[in-house]
């Protein structure tokens, strides 16, 4: 194809000269009054604060208390532009909100609604069809929008396409548009084909409905997100190339802000012009510069990818006009005509004036938004000949589901990136006006990059910024990427892998082969069997080796180990493929939910090689590697939790044996090869499988295992400790989590969070949500639990191998407890949606021994406080609904249950976020998002109460080693730091009891790195990931600690250690047999600390009372100070807890380093706050934690 001309830069004069006409006459051409108000609103320095707030603080909530509250906090923010009788309405409604709610908020919401009233039109049919007769005048068309609630489930879709269907079929409605994501529920996106023909049977009748229309009407195919792009462009292709359709011309949209903009329009071009050959209609592409950026920069800094858009507005105005440059030649207008979408005056002319310069302006349509700067449509309208409104229609009922629409529009009207900003002031400022007229030269400047001089056959089409395939890995590029992070580790950076992107065309692909082998797939076979353990004997000679094999490993030092690991890391990516074949097929595992658990087990492998580079930098004390530990992984996270235990140990210096649970044995088998093709040593790291539970207890009770990490069941570690009862275990056990939702909160976004965290992976997750409790209006909001049920029921249940399955397969047939409950109910209790085994032809969803495992999910109603279900944990797909009328009495019912893993709450309410921060009893927190899918570092893992046994660090955070190891004390570095304030008396008193000499200066060195400790870590919140979009926090709570003070203790440990839990903010109990120093008891007494003198008999007394304690106030923990005692000490305080594995002991040395010593008196927490709305970052939780 030759040189198109004119060229656009050609045109640059000309386009600013015509867009100055324009601006020049909308000036005399009379305003919309809601318009120019909405836009006077805007400029106001909280005009967006306010505008936003009230959209989605006083029209979204069905309770009109909740939006009284809402409405009362805004009248401060009251624009002043607004006209009194607004301004009035609104503080008149703020001083009356609490008492008259029913009576104020009706009124606000009026005067909102009046606000937005140019943007947004009526649905009912008694408005509607005069609001088109209003908005259709000469040279006018209108291509409506129904917009509805979150498509959760099949029903809303249905709904949806139902509405447009009846919209359509109006004799005064001929052009629609819809997104293809509107048509069906939520598909599993690694099932690109099929969810293809979901869509295009649900939009054949729709389209049947236009091509049999008399003229033909016209349906457009909306997209907002860049993962739906190839979706739409196939699902356009395959509706328009079926043969009844020929002769229809339809319609699809381009984003100019994603680089594949024009790559894309070629495609449709090519396409089209083989349609048109045929003898077919052409097509319509809508463009646009893109509206959905803030989600788009989210879905990418959640997942670790490339923002899918281009990295400036300069850069999107740019694609933009590249567009056009390709798109408007009268060859290609005839295959593809263009709607020109926008309200940048500046574009606009330039795509008139190219099209009318190369003999293209049939080709070519002005689209504006309804009620989006007027005076300025009208003005181009009448140059153009016509225009084309893109109109938004909602029910009055219905309208806060407008609010996503109505943000994007309101930031675009105040944004200063966006020409919309200037709309109302660029006629009289001139400053405003040759920022416009700059940036479009800017872009028009770089134009020349991508379409050269106008030949196609010289183009650069911008590649997508998504390249993902995981196809292809570099292996050639592996040892450098190691050696980069072993410089990394040194000081302390991570980064977390990026999962696999499903909407990615070789991913595409990769993703279905997979899923091909998983019936047939025999991988991690042959390792199970030949690590069958089948005698005493075998078991002996594998923990020798084991031990034996440590010192090497050890004297490989903390760097060459870290390159093991992180060579680990890059085996596992390499084999990710395989590892979810073998989930798959052994667990049922479908590739959305594999997929991430191959990227937390890489993320293992990196961050505690890191950690384990950087552990030997705590200043005053020295990590002691231990010899073996023994791995006791789950069946449900098959990959990640094995992992994670082996690879923890292994950063620690430690040889390790791994027993992965049977049900899961091959998928164990397949990671552990991957570890030992990285270079570790199959003698250090050794897989076994044990021909019968005895084998697995004397492992377990075996005094050479120095250290034992469980992921199971509470009960199993109450086992495991009748076995040995010093055993240290570090344990992840139960959980029985609940989501509270409140009438503050986003309905639909809370129903979709509960769903997904109670259902995925068939609810089989310690993590998952096996309760949602409903406060207040929420128990009775028909929109709340119609939204549940229907996503619960739209879920697709299946096996693994078929790409669509959301919910797979339980990992056994059902049986005790878990059968139970899915199949009993308690009193006062009925089923919404009752779980019942499904039928199947794929092996898959049989068991080992032949029975039927695939059941749908269960959702049940009426659950009572203190009821089995309340506190039971069933570990499958059943969800219990509780009521309650207040957020304290929810909270209750939370700290009721004897574990505390995790927990979540949706609100948009600052106060209530900070009750719930305060009180809530777990390990990790979640507001407005789901509860499960924990990331290494990101939000590490670990709960409260019996959902932690031992140490109590988080896995995937930065303490976690320092529990597989001991310490030994060790001269303080740093200069001498000033002890926290609470402690600063403790040193004085030390000083008055008599401490001097070596050990007042070691006390008063320790006691400055707890200041230290405390600034660098404890005393803090951090977000280690910053991710933006999330409030990543870990932060630590003060925890008693009962400390036991020998005899023979020092003086100066025990005043050391009660320093370090009242630095901590902990209020310690002292027990000790002797009286202390009198400056020091008071010194004690001072700072809270509760002293016990009690010998030995009371002392054992006091532990009996301690392992007496059960329910969800169960936990303990103890540090014993002693001197040569200390052996005997730990021992008795075994024997007089029975070795309960609630209680964690703490029996170490006594160390300088805070970091170290200040651990017990901290209970980790870690929370995740979504902190934006629809993409727009919010302050709502800045300054809770």
């Amino acid at each position: 194809m030759s040189q198109a001309t004119p060229r656009p830069q050609d045109l640059a004069e000309e386009s600013i000269a015509l867009a100055r006409k324009w601006i020049t006459e909308a000036a005399s051409i009379p305003t919309d009054a809601s318009a120019a108000r909405l836009a006077g609103v805007l400029r106001d320095p909280n005009g967006l604060d306010f505008t936003v707030g009230f959209v989605d603080g006083v029209v979204r909530p069905e309770d009109l208390s909740v939006a009284a509250k809402k409405l009362k906090e805004l009248v401060p923010l009251t624009p002043g532009f607004l006209p009194g009788v607004m301004r009035g309405a609104i503080g008149m409604g703020g001083a009356f909100a609490k008492p008259l709610p029913g009576v104020v908020v009706p009124i606000a919401r009026k005067v909102l609604r009046q606000m937005v009233s140019h943007l947004i039109i009526d649905a009912t049919d008694s408005k509607l069809g005069p609001a088109i007769s209003k908005i259709q005048t000469e040279g006018v068309r209108l291509n409506m929008n129904l917009l509805g609630e979150a498509i959760l489930g099949q029903g809303e879709a249905e709904r949806r396409l139902a509405g447009t269907h009846k919209l359509l079929a109006r004799p005064d409605v001929d052009y629609v548009s819809i997104k293809v994501s509107s048509t069906v529920a939520p598909h599993n996106h690694w099932a690109f084909d099929e969810a293809i023909e979901h869509i295009e049977s649900q939009l054949i009748p729709l389209f049947e409905r236009a091509a049999a229309a008399s003229p033909q009407k016209f349906i457009n195919l909306d997209m907002e997100e860049y993962k739906d792009l190839d979706l739409t462009l196939e699902v356009f292709m395959r509706i328009l190339d079926r043969p009844e359709f020929l002769n229809l011309e339809a319609g699809i949209v381009l984003q100019a802000y994603l680089p594949d903009a024009l790559g894309a329009m070629m495609r449709l071009q090519e396409w089209s012009a083989k349609r048109v050959a045929r003898g077919g209609a052409s097509i319509k592409v809508r463009l646009v510069k893109g509206a959905n950026l803030p989600m788009e920069l989210v879905d990418a800094a959640v997942h670790g990818w490339p923002a899918a858009t281009w990295g400036t507005k300069q850069d999107s105005d740019t694609s933009y006009k590249a567009v056009l440059d390709y798109s408007l030649t009268p060859e290609h207008v005839k295959n593809v005509r263009i709607g020109v979408a926008g309200h940048n005056l500046f574009d606009l002319a330039l795509a008139w004036l190219l099209a009318k310069g190369r003999g293209a302006e049939s080709g070519l349509e002005v689209e504006m938004l309804l009620g989006m700067a007027t005076g300025q449509a009208e003005a181009v309208r009448r140059d153009v000949g016509s225009l084309l409104l893109y109109v938004p229609v909602v029910h009055p009922d219905e309208f806060d589901v407008a609010i996503s629409y109505l943000i994007r529009r309101l930031e675009e009207g105040a944004s200063q990136e966006n020409f919309m900003s200037a709309v109302f002031e660029v006629h009289e400022n001139k400053e405003l006006f040759d920022r416009e007229k700059n940036r479009f030269l800017a872009s028009l400047d770089d134009l020349a990059a991508i379409t050269a001089d106008g030949d196609p056959a010289n183009y650069s089409v911008p590649p997508s910024n998504r390249v993902q395939d995981r196809r292809a890995y570099d292996a050639a590029g592996a040892e450098a990427r190691v050696e980069a992070l072993v410089a990394k580790g040194r000081k302390g950076e991570f980064d977390n892998a990026p999962d696999s992107d499903p909407d990615l065309p070789g991913n595409h692909v990769w993703g279905r082969e997979i899923a091909d082998r998983m019936v047939s797939s025999t991988l991690g076979d042959n390792l199970v069997a030949e690590a069958l353990v089948e005698s005493a004997q075998d078991l002996d000679e594998i923990v020798a080796r084991g031990v034996a094999a440590a010192d090497g490993w050890q004297a490989l030092g903390a760097d060459e180990r870290a390159r093991i690991l992180y060579r680990a890391g890059e085996a596992l990516e390499a084999r990710r493929g395989a590892l979810l074949e073998v989930m798959g097929s052994e667990c049922g595992k479908t590739l959305d939910q594999g997929d991430p658990e191959v990227s937390e087990a890489i993320d293992f492998a990196n961050y505690y090689a890191m950690l384990g580079q950087v552990i030997g930098q705590v200043d005053g004390a020295t990590y002691k590697q231990q010899k073996l530990t023994a791995v006791i992984p789950p069946w449900n996270f098959p990959v990640a939790i094995p992992a994670g235990g082996a690879l923890s140990a292994l950063a620690a210096g430690s040889a390790v044996i791994i027993k992965p649970a049977s049900n899961s044995a091959r998928s164990g088998a397949v990671m552990i090869e991957a570890l030992w093709e990285a270079g570790v040593p199959r003698d250090v790291l050794q897989f076994v499988q044990f021909a019968d539970r005895a084998l697995g207890s004397k492992l377990v009770a075996d005094p050479r295992v120095d250290r034992l990490i469980l992921t199971g069941a509470y009960e199993t570690a109450v086992n495991f400790r009748e076995l040995r009862q010093d055993l240290p275990i570090l344990a992840e056990t139960s959980g029985k989590n609940a989501i509270i939702v409140t009438p503050n909160a986003d309905l639909d976004l809370a129903a979709k969070d509960v769903v997904q965290s109670a259902f995925g992976h068939a609810g089989q997750k310690c993590s998952a949500a096996s309760l949602v409790i409903l406060v207040g209006s929420v128990a009775t909001s028909k929109r709340f639990r119609g939204q549940l049920l229907d996503a619960a029921r739209s879920l697709k249940i299946g096996t693994p191998e078929n790409l669509e399955t959301q919910m797979g397969t339980i990992i056994t047939a059902p049986d005790g407890k878990l059968l139970r409950g899915l199949t009993t109910l308690s009193a006062g209790e009925k089923w919404l949606i009752e779980p019942k085994p499904l039928k199947s032809d794929s092996p898959l969803a049989a068991d080992k021994k032949g029975n039927n495992k695939l059941w749908n999910p269960g959702v049940r109603e009426g659950v009572k406080r203190g009821s089995e279900y309340h506190l039971t944990e069933y570990f499958g797909p059943i969800l219990g609904i509780m009521t309650a009328e207040t957020l304290d009495e929810a909270i209750d019912m939370v700290n009721e249950i004897d574990y505390g893993l995790t927990s979540g709450l949706h609100s948009l309410d600052r106060d209530e976020m900070a009750l719930w921060l305060d009180r809530i009893q777990a390990g990790n927190l979640y507001i407005n998002r789901g509860i499960t899918g924990a990331i290494v570092r990101r939000q590490s893992f670990g709960g409260w109460k019996k959902s932690a046994i031992g140490a109590g660090t988080k896995a995937g955070g930065p303490s976690y080693l320092y529990g597989l190891g001991a310490w030994e004390d060790a001269p303080v570095t740093a200069a001498l730091t000033a002890p926290r304030p609470a402690a600063a008396p403790i040193l004085t008193a030390a000083q008055q009891a008599g401490v001097s000499g070596a050990e007042l200066e070691w006390l008063r060195a320790a006691l400055g790195t707890d200041a230290t400790a405390w600034n660098d870590e404890f005393g803090i919140a951090r977000d280690a990931s910053g991710v933006g979009v999330e409030r990543n926090l870990l932060r630590y709570k003060p925890v008693p600690v009962t400390v036991r003070a020998a005899a023979d203790a020092p003086i100066h440990h025990t005043i050391r250690v009660v320093a370090a839990g009242i630095a901590a903010g902990s209020r310690p109990t002292v027990s000790t047999p002797a009286a202390l120093p009198e400056p020091i008891s008071k010194a004690f007494k001072a700072a809270g600390v509760e002293i016990q003198f009690e010998d030995d008999a009371a002392w054992a007394a006091r532990l009996g009372r301690i392992a007496a304690q059960d329910g969800p106030n169960a936990s303990a923990r103890i540090r014993l100070v002693a001197g040569a005692s200390r052996a005997d000490g730990l021992a008795a305080i075994t024997a007089a807890t029975g070795g309960k594995p609630d209680i964690a002991v703490y029996g170490g040395d006594i160390v300088s380093a805070g970091r170290v010593e200040m651990l017990p008196f901290m209970h980790e927490q870690a929370v995740s706050i979504t902190a934006h709305r629809f993409g727009t970052p919010n302050k709502l939780s800045e300054g809770l934690i």
